[in-house]
């Protein structure tokens, strides 16, 4: 019987040293460098979004969409512009060709991120050739590098100017209703 227990002291002791040398020989991250990890990561999908405005504005398409993933999606601030990436470049070219795309200076952004993920969101006002507008999206982390997955681009519009807006677009709102739900 004194074997038997001491032989299950002497097997717990070796599960517990074994356990404790794999924790040690791999610790989990403190609370401290996953933050510092998190500001990184946010450091650097500021850095893609403000290089991708950059490359709108000098023209460069290259760079321009090596900053978006391959299925990237841009929403415009028209109900129709629903690009998919292909789409989007084609629609595009002819602007970057004649070296005048668009360009959007940031005024503010906020950039959200989740532990170990390769996905981050966020949210941007924008100085734009159409005054102060919204942008969102997704970013993706690709191969170590953060892309524009998803984007929307939206024209701010003072509360107090929604109904005069909302009347100015109605009848173009009306027919494209009619013809979307004509498709269903």
């Amino acid at each position: 019987m004194k074997k038997l227990i001491l032989l299950l002291l002497i097997a717990t002791f070796s599960c517990n040293n074994a356990n404790s040398q794999k924790e040690d020989a791999s610790p989990e991250k403190s609370e401290s460098e996953m933050m510092a990890s998190e500001e990184n990561s946010k450091e650097k999908i500021n850095t893609a979004l403000e290089n991708w405005h950059k490359a709108a504005a000098e023209a460069n398409f290259e760079d321009y969409f090596g900053l978006m993933t391959e299925d990237g999606v841009f929403l415009g601030t028209d109900a129709t512009e629903n690009w998919q990436n292909i789409d989007f470049r084609e629609f595009s070219k002819p602007y970057f060709d004649k070296g005048k795309a668009w360009s959007f200076t940031t005024l503010e952004r906020n950039i959200y991120t989740e532990k170990e993920s390769n996905l981050a969101w966020f949210d941007e006002l924008l100085s734009t050739q159409m005054g102060i507008c919204r942008g969102s999206g997704v970013m993706e982390n690709v191969d170590g590098k953060w892309k524009v997955q998803h984007y929307v681009l939206s024209i701010a519009i003072p509360n107090d100017d929604v109904s005069e807006v909302t009347a100015m677009k109605k009848q173009t709102d009306s027919l494209l209703i009619e013809k979307l739900q004509a498709k269903k």
